[in-house]
């Protein structure tokens, strides 16, 4: 599976609903998200400052943790952006490949 953070700032209603409810809930609102589209939420932070709320999910692929990106930003509740992770393992394959590149002006 394939790691992603999530990274999201409430929106007025959101934090209105987080009140409500306490982190602990949404934590597992949140995790049942991610099983639901066969991942599981790895960690779950909540921050201050620019961003609210902080998570790692590993979810089978693009598409799944799309699907859930799409499914919570259709809310309104939350504003987030979703950031693969790749691993060091994965940059030592990456440094590997050799592909063809010009530069700009050359």
């Amino acid at each position: 599976m394939a790691k992603y953070l999530w990274r999201g700032s409430y929106t007025a209603e959101g934090l209105k609903g987080l009140r409500k409810v306490g982190g602990s809930a949404r934590r597992d609102a949140i995790a049942k998200l991610g099983e639901s589209l066969g991942g599981t939420l790895e960690a779950c932070y909540f921050a201050f400052g620019e961003d609210d709320l902080f998570l790692i999910y590993d979810m089978p692929d693009n598409v799944a943790a799309t699907a859930g990106a799409l499914i919570v930003g259709a809310t309104g509740a939350v504003h987030g952006s979703t950031i693969p992770l790749i691993t060091p393992e994965e940059v030592d394959e990456a440094i590997k490949r050799v592909g063809e590149y010009s530069p700009p002006g050359s």
